[in-house]
């Protein structure tokens, strides 16, 4: 559960910002989302391969710039 309490002399929508700041690093809107409806165990496993590809790809692209620098 995400806590967020005010600093003296913050103004409401400073408290409202840093709250959704906190919520979006955490990744809570993202996981709400995923939660919204079922998703079948075939899918969910089909997602998450392709999570880890995308992954994968990001982690060789970044190794191939350090190697050429």
């Amino acid at each position: 559960m995400i806590k967020v309490t005010i600093r003296s002399g913050e103004s409401p929508d400073k408290l409202i910002q840093r709250f959704k700041r906190i919520c979006s690093k955490e990744g809570v809107l993202k996981e709400i989302k995923k939660r919204s409806f079922y998703e079948k165990p075939s899918v969910r496993r089909r997602r998450r391969v392709k999570e880890m590809q995308k992954q994968l790809r990001k982690k060789l692209a970044k190794q191939a710039v350090k190697t050429t620098k």
